[in-house]
């Protein structure tokens, strides 16, 4: 049995969740509304203001979905209430970012600037760089959690972290595997 999948999913005051024909959710909150089209074999029952999740059967596709499911809804839920948010650093000289209203100015050391407009509901923030080797911080903040980390990996992808200085835009958790630099030759 799921163990995921069995947990209940507690709906807090001021989010309303609406369960249509075919498993098609919408949740609205205070932060704005998600819908989504889950798998409609799977049983969603709405009571006392809580979600559970059920399987139909015990088949290998069903107990895939049944934690699948469950996890969907909740970051629904979470992301309507608290949102979600990913943390990039910047690293590097003369490694810059700002914004212009919405639009986020990135200097990474191309012969241009990059531009980058957010999707609906993701908004960017830029922290301030205390001193010249500290890194830069980024949030990228939303109310969908994929949405949010693929507009994170986007961002990354422009410049990756490479591994002989650390320099590009890198997870903030992310660790990365230094390695030495040419050793010179032996006389």
């Amino acid at each position: 049995m799921s163990r995921i999948g069995k947990k209940p999913i507690a709906v807090p005051k001021g989010v309303q969740v609406t369960i249509d024909d075919g498993n098609h959710v919408t949740v609205k909150g205070p932060k704005g509304t998600l819908t989504q089209q889950l798998h409609p074999e799977m049983i969603i029952a709405q009571e006392n203001g809580t979600l559970t999740v059920s399987r139909p059967s015990d088949n290998k596709q069903h107990r895939a979905l049944h934690g699948l499911t469950r996890t969907l809804l909740n970051n629904m839920i979470i992301g309507v209430t608290d949102g979600w948010t990913r943390a990039l650093e910047i690293n590097g000289v003369g490694y810059r970012a700002a914004l212009e209203g919405q639009t986020l100015v990135l200097s990474l050391g191309f012969s241009h600037q990059v531009r980058i407009d957010p999707p609906p509901n993701v908004q960017y923030v830029v922290g301030e760089r205390k001193s010249a080797s500290e890194p830069l911080s980024l949030l990228v903040r939303g109310i969908d959690k994929q949405v949010v980390g693929e507009e994170a990996a986007r961002i990354r992808s422009l410049r990756p972290p490479e591994p002989y200085k650390g320099k590009g835009i890198k997870y903030a958790e992310e660790k990365i595997r230094r390695k030495a630099g040419k050793a010179g030759k032996a006389k």
